[in-house]
């Protein structure tokens, strides 16, 4: 297996950050939510239990995908011989 470049593993370490950073963000509401929830619940208000529960299996999924994520993005293959784009834009013109 290749060792990456300075550049690819700068990319995937970006985008990895990004994913840990929404990760902690989502289980930050998903924290506050099961204390509001709670509160709520233990305070009388039993209709609150259930919008609650399903917000929290919302934010869960959330959390399973951008696992996901980060796991595709680790798992990718390693392309060094892939030419630097010089120029703007995301346009690559092949010659023969």
């Amino acid at each position: 297996m290749k060792r990456l470049s300075g550049h690819a593993r700068r990319r995937r370490r970006v985008a990895i950050d990004a994913a840990m950073v929404l990760v902690i963000l989502v289980l930050m509401v998903q924290m506050w939510l099961l204390t509001a929830t709670l509160e709520s619940y233990l305070a009388g208000h039993h209709g609150v239990a259930l919008p609650g529960f399903l917000s929290s299996i919302v934010l869960f999924a959330v959390c399973a995908f951008l696992y996901r994520l980060v796991l595709r993005i680790d798992r990718l293959p390693e392309r060094e011989d892939v030419p630097q784009r010089h120029g703007p834009g995301p346009w690559r013109v092949q010659s023969r």
